[in-house]
């Protein structure tokens, strides 16, 4: 599958745009994004994700809960790196209020890079929509849809 591309191109790191750090930061980058979406990506592997140790340890696969988690990130990075917020210095709040219609499609197992397709549907402060697709060697992955609580720090 080709991914699609958003007129602004960024590869910023998602530690300088998010509030997380290891070990729940899950945005290795953000490649592009524009009015419409995000798109961003972030490798899963044993030495960063401590949790492939107990879930499922015969056969390690990303939880879905937190592959959610990931692609909600990559929506809130690319939020924040377009100063959508308003906000001065990427200073903004971004957190998950629902997750609806979650699904997956294949493991993500560690090694595996998830290319996140976030795409905006209403963004205006207080709310924010997103529909989150996740990708893996070009396969979907997961999917769902995403209610976020918008606002400055």
């Amino acid at each position: 599958m080709e991914m699609p591309t958003f007129k602004n191109t960024y590869n910023l790191p998602g530690i300088e745009l998010l509030p997380h750090r290891p070990p729940f930061l899950f945005v290795d980058k953000v490649i592009s994004a524009d009015e419409t979406g995000t798109l961003g990506e972030y490798t899963f592997t044993a030495e960063k994700n401590d949790f492939f140790k107990g879930h499922f340890p015969n056969y390690p696969i990303v939880p879905g809960v937190v592959l959610c988690e990931a692609m909600c990130q990559v929506a809130g990075a690319g939020i924040v790196a377009r100063g959508q917020l308003g906000s001065e210095e990427r200073k903004a709040s971004f957190i998950l209020a629902s997750i609806e219609n979650a699904r997956f499609k294949r493991p993500v197992r560690p090694g595996d890079t998830l290319v996140t397709v976030a795409k905006n549907g209403r963004v205006r402060i207080p709310l924010g929509v997103f529909e989150l697709t996740g990708y893996v060697n070009g396969e979907l992955a997961c999917s769902c849809t995403v209610k976020c609580m918008l606002g400055e720090k």
